[in-house]
């Protein structure tokens, strides 16, 4: 009788595969055109006054796009609409569309009374003023 050594990352890895072949079958969303990522992709950096956050979203207009601030998190909603053509068949369609929400945590509070929001040829940029509590503050060290 021959052994077969049981190889438990195998199964893993065909388990990952089998993951993400269910849930990128149904052409509607938009993370079924990336597989299992996040959209839109996000960069946040910072400077002593504010937070910027930057996505690209190409093809959505103002109207699609939702901004939320609370404390800490910010949180995108959009919607693609789905593209019109008149009555053709399609040869491939590789542009996702449908709703999207993503929520991320910033590295401190925000005022979110300040927040603003610009959408330029499809880059939307987020400038989130941070609370005066959270911004660096010089000590003046005394000496007796």
């Amino acid at each position: 009788m021959l052994a077969t050594r049981w190889e438990p990352w195998t199964e893993l890895n065909r388990l990952s595969r089998e993951m993400d072949r269910l849930f990128s079958r149904g052409g509607n969303a938009i993370n079924s055109v990336t597989g299992v990522g996040t959209f839109p992709a996000l960069n946040v950096w910072g400077d002593n006054d504010n937070l910027y956050a930057e996505a690209e979203l190409p093809g959505f207009a103002l109207d699609d796009l939702e901004i939320y601030v609370i404390g800490n998190q910010l949180t995108i909603k959009g919607e693609r609409r789905p593209p019109e053509h008149d009555g053709g068949t399609w040869h491939r369609q590789e542009r996702g569309y449908g709703k999207f929400s993503r929520m991320i945590e910033l590295p401190g509070d925000i005022d979110a009374d300040r927040v603003s929001a610009e959408l330029n040829n499809g880059v939307l940029l987020v400038t989130l003023p941070k609370c005066e509590a959270v911004k660096p503050r010089r000590i003046e060290v005394t000496s007796n």
